[in-house]
């Protein structure tokens, strides 16, 4: 049981909110892309249009294969789903709506968004975007942070996530198993 008294996976640490106002977050160790994408899929069927997915985390810590994973779960397995970072931005179709992938890497001022579709993509879809610090102000305070670390052995990585409060039991739960 965790200190909220709900059972949790092992490996799995989870937060609920104090007050309405709070966010809530979880933690789960992944050790390996299978488990990434794993997770990209049971957070899949929980997320709508108007949904800001903000990923974090260094350079080859898994944001665009966690991304890829789960465009493949709203959209279809055969997908292809390129890396957004020469184009920075792909669209994809899905049942929920759009899908827009930015990867912000190479922008080098937030006012650049306004010339890839960053207003219509937060007002029409769901929006998937990696190194979200790249847009300062321009990134909604209600979202979904997930960031990704190195694990402790060779392929594995360490998934943090924070939601606002309304999303937390939905969207967290469910993407961490939590009974």
């Amino acid at each position: 049981m965790s200190h909220c008294g709900r059972a949790f996976n092992p490996g799995i640490s989870f937060v609920m909110p104090l007050t309405p106002n709070d966010p809530a977050s979880a933690t789960i160790d992944l050790p390996d892309e299978a488990a990434t994408a794993a997770l990209a899929h049971r957070l899949a069927p929980v997320l709508r249009a108007g949904d800001v997915i903000a990923l974090r985390g260094d350079l080859g810590a898994g944001k665009t294969a966690f991304a890829r994973a789960l465009i493949r779960a709203l959209t279809s397995p055969e997908e292809e789903v390129p890396s957004p970072t020469f184009t920075l931005v792909q669209s994809y179709d899905a049942l929920l709506g759009r899908i827009f992938h930015f990867d912000l890497y190479r922008v080098t001022s937030p006012d650049e968004l306004t010339e890839i579709g960053w207003d219509e993509a937060l007002a029409d879809g769901l929006v998937l975007v990696e190194w979200p610090e790249r847009a300062g102000t321009l990134l909604p305070v209600a979202r979904i942070d997930i960031e990704l670390t190195f694990g402790a052995s060779a392929g594995s990585r360490r998934a943090s996530l924070c939601a606002p409060a309304d999303r937390a039991d939905a969207a967290l739960q469910r993407a961490f198993g939590i009974e």
